[in-house]
């Protein structure tokens, strides 16, 4: 985790909040949530980069560094770090910025990093099988 990042890169993915159904029973969002939307915004941009169909085959190791609560403004960015002849690697971060807690400064728009990954996708056709693809 590279805990000295002070804002994000590469492009802003999605954007969204999480609710309450997404919660443990302390009130965090769950791992997996994020993770689901990090999967979601990688796919979006491996299918334009590969121009059609990808699934997700692998995701590198993630920490979590801040929890996330309900009315959190989640962003997802990501960049492509890697491109094969059939897969695509695109490191993802999400940030969040805490619109309905406390601000812990005051002025200006404050985002903190949850957590980041890279995601390899690969691309597929109509039938499920492994295909290449321009770069």
């Amino acid at each position: 985790m590279n805990s000295h990042i002070t804002h994000p890169e590469g492009e802003l993915l999605l954007r969204t909040s999480p609710m309450p159904s997404d919660t443990n029973m302390n009130g965090d969002i769950f791992g997996g949530w994020i993770m689901s939307q990090m999967d979601i915004a990688g796919y979006m941009m491996a299918v334009e980069v590969t121009g059609g169909r990808t699934v997700t085959v692998a995701v590198d190791a993630m920490k979590f560094i801040k929890p996330v609560k309900v009315g959190d403004v989640v962003c997802c960015y990501g960049k492509v770090v890697k491109k094969g002849t059939t897969s695509v690697t695109i490191k993802l971060e999400v940030w969040l910025k805490p619109i309905l807690r406390e601000p812990v400064f005051q002025g200006g728009d404050v985002y903190f990093l949850v957590t980041e990954a890279s995601y390899t996708y690969v691309a597929i056709d109509g039938e499920g099988h492994k295909r290449q693809w321009s770069r």
